[in-house]
Order: structure tokens, then sequence, then C-alpha cells
């Protein structure tokens, strides 16, 4: 079951990748492997390999495989392998003499951990795979009772193979295998198993060994070849960090340093959407501040309105933004709101429509509802300054996916409504 499982998402993968992105790199591996082996149960009183309470040991080489694996991209693939163990007594281990031999055949899926795990971001020569799938095994006990009669077993094999790539076509690895047999009669002495061993048989294989990747030698193998999804990954995050950078607000007055020509305005003065404060008789002094100003002047200018500009040339997106899971404009969003509600209410003729959006985080349905109250909150407030709601038109589009959900920033920029000037 699980090999057919590996081999549908492998071949669905397989069937996704672009044909320049699979032939990038070769494919095919050839796998042989030696090491040692360990069988847990079950064996007959007075019979173990080792002394039991010893858990590392070296008696020659008892295990041998060779595999033949297919990739069928950076991150699936299958293999075949032959095994063969020799399984007996480990001298002075004070364990009765016993000798028993298993061959088997493996058919089992393949996963590249290093890719899904990102070792790239960190090492382009240590490699990491596990496998699993059923395997094929035959016993024939060399001495004692059942000497020379074979036993025809099966079950599942599951594993990890560390790997050091040490040129484009060959790697040393290390292997970590266990084995159960399902049904198995035979001990692993070689005698019959009792009923209170439920007919199982489990072992463990540890070896080391040499992959030898196969075609052409100018290409990596997909063990070790890093696909362009990552590396759009990688842009992406590059991308991200310049939209933070540029996003700051050093002055703190709604607008972003990348707008701001005037980026020291004190704090709490209104700004226009450039970030310039309010000097209509240009003496350097924003006119709220003038004692003997009759009353704040307003921030839009009739001749030279920079935010009219803007909102009518479609050049840049007018946003009020969101805390998480809040439906009130954040403090940083007052300044866009004021000159929005001043707008509308210098263009009687000017009509908007808010569009409501919520960051990933929350169930479907919850963020729908959460960007329509936005839409809904944004739109009383500007009534509640005296804009006709006849002018607003509202929706809601519930996730917004324009920008990555993979950093603060991206979130922050989700939240938000957007103000759309009606033709």
């Amino acid at each position: 079951m699980l090999v057919v499982v590996v081999a549908f998402i492998a071949t669905y993968t397989y069937a996704q990748e672009e044909r320049s992105e699979k032939d990038l790199y070769n494919h095919w591996s050839i796998e042989l492997n030696v090491g040692q082996n360990r069988p847990i149960r079950p064996f007959s009183s007075g019979y173990f390999t080792s002394k039991p309470n010893t858990y590392f040991y070296f008696n020659g080489i008892e295990h041998y495989d060779l595999g033949a694996r297919y990739m069928f991209s950076n991150v699936f693939g299958l293999k075949a392998d032959l095994g063969y163990d020799e399984i007996k007594n480990q001298a002075g281990s004070g364990s009765l003499d016993f000798n028993l031999k298993q061959y088997r055949l493996g058919i089992q899926g393949v996963i590249n951990l290093s890719r899904l795990l990102r070792f790239e971001s960190f090492t382009n020569r240590i490699g990491l795979l596990t496998h699993g799938g059923v395997q094929f095994s035959k016993l024939t006990p060399q001495i004692g009772v059942n000497q020379n009669v074979s036993e025809d077993n099966g079950g599942i094999i599951l594993g990890l193979t560390p790997q050091y790539r040490l040129t484009n076509w060959l790697a040393i690895t290390g292997d970590f295998t266990y084995l159960n047999n399902l049904r198995q009669h035979f001990n692993w002495d070689g005698s019959y198993s009792d009923d209170t061993n439920n007919l199982t048989g489990s072992i463990y294989n540890t070896s080391l060994g040499l992959t030898f990747y196969l075609g052409d030698k100018d290409k990596v193998h997909a063990d070790w070849y890093v696909s362009k999804v990552s590396k759009v990954d990688e842009d992406a995050r590059k991308r991200i960090a310049e939209i933070e950078k540029s996003m700051k607000d050093t002055d703190k007055d709604g607008v972003p340093d990348y707008l701001d020509l005037q980026n020291n305005t004190p704090a709490g003065i209104v700004v226009d959407t450039k970030g310039r404060f309010i000097d209509l008789n240009k003496n350097g002094i924003p006119d709220e501040l003038e004692p003997e100003q009759p009353k704040k002047a307003e921030p839009i200018v009739e001749n030279n309105d920079p935010f009219k500009t803007t909102l009518e040339s479609g050049n840049l997106n007018i946003n009020v933004f969101f805390d998480v899971n809040e439906d009130i404009p954040n403090k940083g969003s007052e300044n866009n709101i004021h000159l929005l509600s001043q707008y509308l209410k210098n263009y009687p003729e000017s009509k908007i429509k808010l569009t409501g959006f919520a960051d990933v985080r929350g169930g479907e349905q919850h963020n729908m509802d959460l960007s329509k109250r936005r839409a809904i909150k944004l739109k009383n407030f500007l009534a509640s300054t005296g804009v006709n709601e006849n002018r607003m038109t509202i929706s809601a589009e519930g996730v917004d996916t324009t920008y990555p959900s993979s950093s603060k920033t991206g979130l922050d920029l989700a939240r938000r409504v957007s103000v759309q000037l009606m033709k």
C-alpha cells in the first residue's frame, strides 16, 4: 500500500514538473551496501547473536545489498533492491551455535528529506533519504534440525539513509533499515518458533555503502538538485525583506518612508499623501500649529490636491489597514481616513468602492465575515463625517493572496480595506 501511495505521488509530481526542469538532472542510481545485522525476535532459549545487553558490536560483514533507484523528481522515487544476511552467533557471546541465511527482494518508495527540509540552505554535500515498502524473503537454516529447509516469507521494510556527495556521480552513504517478516515460522536460530512469538520476525541492518549516479556526469543527480521553485521562494523572501524596509515609517505619520517627502514631521500633525505637513502660507510652520489660525487648515488643496491625483490616477492603491482580528482601522491609517473623508466632501460627485480583506489566519467563513465588517465599519465612519452612504459601496473578498503570507509584513498588508474610485 505504501509503495502504491508513493508511486502515485511521484507520478503526479513528475507529470506536473516542466520538461525543462526534469531534464536538468539525472534520475538513475545504483546502490551497494555492506554491514551488519541484528535480529531482534524470535529466538529459542539459549540462542542470541551477541551478549544480550550489548547493543553495539562488530562481528564481521554479515549483510550485503544491491539496489537500483529511479527518482521521478528531486523529492520522490522508487527503488528495488536485493539483500543477503548471514545470521549466526557471535564468538564469545555464550550462545549455542546456529547459522541461518536470508535472501530478500525489496520494492520501496523513496522520499528525499533533504529537499523537504531545505538542506540546500546550509549545505550542498549532505543529504538524507527515507525509504519504505514491501519485501519478500527466503530463510534457510544451515545447521540444526531444519538444516537446508527453506521458508518463504514477506513483510515490510523501512529505513533511513544519510548521504555525503563526493562528486556529481558518486556519494558515500550510511543506512539504517528495519525489516519485519509476517508469518515467520522459524526462529532466527533455525528452530521452529513458538506460538507465543506470534509468528513474526524483526531484524535491523546497519551498513555503509556507495551510490553511483548514472547519466550525464555534467549534471547533478535528483538527490542534489534544487528546483526552480526553491529559488523562486528565495527571491520572494528577498522581495519581502525589501518591502519590509520600504514600509518603514520613521516619523510615524502613516506614510511609508519610500513615499514620504518630508520624513521628519512632528508627531500628530496632519500630512498629505506624500508625508508633507499642510503649510498654506508657506512659512515653514504646520498650519494647525499656528497660534492665530482660526481653524485647522484643510489637508486638501483644491487646485493642487495630491490625494485626488493619486486616487484618480490609479498609480497607488489607497488602503486602510487593521490589526489582527480587528475591524477598527489601526492608528497608522488615521491619516488616510481623514484625507479620504476630506476628498469625498470636497468632491461630492465622486463615488468609491470599499473592498475588505483578511490575512490567511482563521477559518474561511470567519475571514469572509471579518473582511466584510471592516468594509462596513469604514463606510459607517465616513458616513459619520458627513459623507452620503449612497456614494459608497462595499464588498468582501475574505483572504487576500496578493502578498506572501510567510512574513509579518505580508500578513500586515493583507489586513486592509482597499479604496477604489468608481468611474
